[in-house]
């Protein structure tokens, strides 16, 4: 039997397991047979969920863009397609991906069409079960920027065209269910209302990083709207780039994606997140646990943590990461994580 979970995916018909399996290392750190030996490791475990995006693997570049669909489309064909959950994502015009559809320059009908079509090539299926906005059109601070400027305001396709749009994914089987990613309070009611109103598809779920180092979908009060609205959360960044490891703490140079490209995952960068890094290791070291350990068990400990995402660049870290997922999460144990929280107060926002 399989040690995983079960649950709905917010309202929808969509069964899930409480961890799922990331694959924006496809295709950059992780050749496409270790990629094959992951999801078969996933599968037998339990984990039949697989979360990819048309702009992996990341960093995002031209050269290898849509080669994490292709990895696991050339997988699934082998699979029986019924029994395999596949979630993947539509890049807006805000990160300037200027290889994909020349922008894109917007989230409109024509991009979000264009979009589902190539990721349904790449996947080698005819219909995606959760097909998500990969991050909001509009102006909102994203990936490490914590303060809204209402100076960047700009035109932008509007939430209920988005909707229309995927509603007509819905409609035509090419999608299953829908659901956003790396959204605000603001951007999820206004989803809720507009597809009341307009009886269209209501999103499930939203995808949002969440970890011991950042627990602002808590603090902005998102528990609350997915409870009450019934979004489940798809927690991502579970270890935060590697840094809940523990591994850059004895040696700052360990190979990873935060070293092997020293931009990248900028939120991570801030002054107190290593002396955070440093109080989860010990308070794990204490208990008996890897940093790993604590950092997956305690997400995946969460109530409102509908699924976590656990990534991995080989099949060893996997075979590592995947049953550190399990790890339980005493009521004294999360007070003394809690305490720690007060002390470091998201140090990665």
């Amino acid at each position: 039997m399989s040690p995983f979970q079960q649950r709905p995916l917010g309202n929808s018909d969509l069964i899930v397991p409480d961890v799922c399996l990331g694959t924006m290392t496809f295709g950059e750190q992780t050749a496409e047979s270790d990629a094959h030996a992951q999801l078969d490791y996933a599968l037998a475990a339990g984990v039949n969920f697989i979360d990819v995006a048309e702009m992996y693997p990341v960093p995002a570049r031209a050269e290898t863009c849509g080669a994490s669909e292709r990895i696991v489309g050339n997988w699934l064909a082998r699979q029986a397609r019924d029994k395999i959950l596949i979630a993947t994502k539509v890049a807006g015009p805000s990160r300037n991906l200027s290889w994909i559809r020349s922008g894109p320059p917007a989230m409109d009908r024509a991009n979000i069409r264009a979009a589902i079509d190539g990721s349904l090539q790449r996947l080698r299926t005819d219909y995606i079960d959760l097909y998500q906005l990969h991050w909001p059109e509009r102006n909102q601070p994203m990936f490490g920027q914590w303060h809204f400027d209402p100076a960047n305001e700009r035109e932008c396709t509007s939430i209920r065209e988005q909707l229309q749009a995927l509603g007509e994914l819905v409609k035509e089987g090419k999608v299953r269910q829908i659901g956003v990613s790396n959204e605000h309070a603001w951007g999820l009611m206004q989803f809720v209302r507009l597809a009341e109103e307009a009886g269209l598809p209501r999103i499930v779920s939203t995808q949002n990083a969440y970890n011991l180092l950042n627990r602002t979908y808590e603090t902005s009060l998102l528990t609350e709207i997915g409870h009450r609205e019934n979004i489940g959360l798809l927690a991502y960044s579970t270890l935060a780039f590697g840094h809940l490891t523990g591994k850059y703490l004895a040696n700052p140079d360990a190979p990873g994606r935060i070293t092997q490209w020293p931009t990248f995952g900028q939120r991570y960068t801030k002054p107190n997140v290593q002396p955070a890094v440093a109080a989860y290791a010990a308070l794990a070291a204490k208990h008996g646990l890897t940093p790993s350990q604590l950092a997956l068990g305690f997400v995946r400990s969460r109530w409102f943590v509908a699924s976590t995402i656990v990534g991995a660049s080989s099949l060893t870290q996997l075979q590592e990461t995947l049953p550190a997922t399990q790890t339980a999460i005493s009521p004294e144990l999360l007070a003394e994580i809690d305490a720690l929280q007060l002390r470091y107060t998201n140090p990665a926002p």
